[in-house]
């Protein structure tokens, strides 16, 4: 579909992507990565798309259980007025932009001695630039802003914090605010950023320092110095036109998603697909990027410390009389069908027994055998369920259940119904 013809709407996809930069694989910072990335496309009502990007966001990394995590954020029509109001020539104000975003790893004065000795910036320009962008904080943080006549007199920056103020009460209603650290350095290198930006961390991906969550209290808005750097090895010269990299060998994983608003990307495209003297058509989009490889970095020491050891899927019991013999031929029917199955090898096992056997080995499927159900032709069976805790561990979800009455003749049928893989 032409992009004339495409009205707009939520868009998202799963795929590779590849970075320039020097890969850290230890840290999930590869040349080669996966990336999802949830979109929307088109005309809509001021931040309402943009809510419900960051709303999305913060859903996912509360449902992969990544711990707790912080959405730091702020908008570039902000962040491009505090450079208007402090005196940055126009024509180096996306360098200095890419100075101020190595805040979170560098302290005040290296990212201070860059911007005045690397690129030129005039030290008192850069003194001012300093009072701004060490604030972080919550909505709270608006009230600062608004109370700056100098700064609210720069009509960009009044746009975005009007725009700021009717986002944050979207965010109330999203329940997103817990999650939401303000950061007035945060500035993502890309120039195709139009409105707000953000990016997620995680303790275990941030800089050192970092705790969430997340945002500093409005009556402490400034950021402590940081200690004094350690010396390191000698920066690789970036290629002209290029920043220089930051290592980030030592800082986490970085950022684990990260996005923003970007109303004239797709426009830029289209514009050379059109004829000469015809205006491109624009497409207003806001979107996030989260970066798999990252996630599946942090995620995967927990997730192997919680993975069944054992295969067996189901778990051969008695009721009352130890029923042994019963219980060797049911398994032997189970085990012929390629059923992974297993019984406590007792004559006359307690229930209490036999159900401790089988959640040692977490084993999904009980089958509880009884004098009645065998005249009956039936056998009970319960499903034992373990979930991840917000620590980690595993917990069995507790079931007040009797469990489900299945016809023994039906019962293979019924495990591989229900996901039961027969060898």
């Amino acid at each position: 579909m032409g992009i004339s013809n495409f009205p707009g709407g939520k868009l998202w996809q799963v795929g590779k992507v590849y970075r320039r930069d020097n890969p850290v694989v230890s840290k999930g910072r590869m040349r080669e990565f996966s990336q999802a990335d949830f979109d929307i496309a088109g005309v809509y009502d001021s931040m309402i798309p943009d809510a419900e990007i960051l709303s999305l966001l913060a859903d996912i990394l509360t449902r992969l259980r990544i711990g707790e995590f912080t959405i730091k954020l702020n908008h570039r029509k902000i962040l491009d007025g505090i450079f208007a109001v402090c005196g940055v020539p126009e024509e180096k104000t996306r360098s200095i932009s890419s100075a101020v975003d190595k805040l979170d790893k560098m302290p005040w004065v290296e990212v201070k001695k860059e911007m005045t000795e690397e690129k030129g910036l005039d030290a008192e320009i850069a003194d001012k630039i300093g009072e701004y962008v060490k604030h972080k904080g919550s909505c709270e943080l608006l009230d600062t802003l608004k109370a700056d006549t100098t700064f609210m007199a720069n009509k960009m920056a009044a746009e975005g914090v009007k725009e700021m103020g009717i986002l944050f009460s979207y965010l109330e209603a999203y329940n997103v605010l817990p999650h939401i650290s303000f950061d007035l350095s945060l500035a993502r290198g890309l120039d195709y950023y139009t409105g707000i930006i953000y990016e997620a961390i995680v303790e275990a991906s941030a800089p050192p320092g970092f705790v969430a969550n997340p945002a500093v209290p409005p009556e402490s808005t400034s950021v402590p110095a940081a200690e004094p750097p350690k010396p390191k090895k000698a920066k690789k010269k970036a290629v002209e036109g290029e920043e220089e990299e930051v290592d980030e060998a030592s800082v986490g994983v970085g950022s684990i998603a990260a996005g923003g608003r970007y109303d004239n990307l797709v426009g830029m495209f289209t514009a050379a697909a059109q004829a000469e003297g015809k205006k491109a058509p624009q497409m207003p989009c806001v979107g996030v990027s989260i970066g798999m490889d990252r996630i599946f970095a942090l995620l995967w020491p927990k997730w192997s410390e919680v993975e069944r050891t054992k295969g067996t899927h189901v778990f051969v019991m008695a009721a009352g009389d130890g029923l042994i013999v019963e219980r060797m031929k049911l398994v032997r029917e189970l085990r012929n069908q390629g059923i992974k199955t297993d019984f406590l090898l007792k004559n006359k096992p307690k229930l209490p027994a036999q159900f401790s056997a089988s959640e040692k080995d977490e084993v999904p499927f009980a089958i509880i055998l009884g004098e009645n159900e065998i005249k009956e032709g039936f056998v009970v069976v319960k499903e034992q369920v373990w979930d991840i805790t917000e620590h980690g561990t595993k917990e069995k979800r507790k079931d007040e259940g009797t469990g489900e009455k299945i016809k023994r003749d039906e019962l293979v049928d019924w495990l591989v119904a229900k996901g039961v893989m027969s060898m």
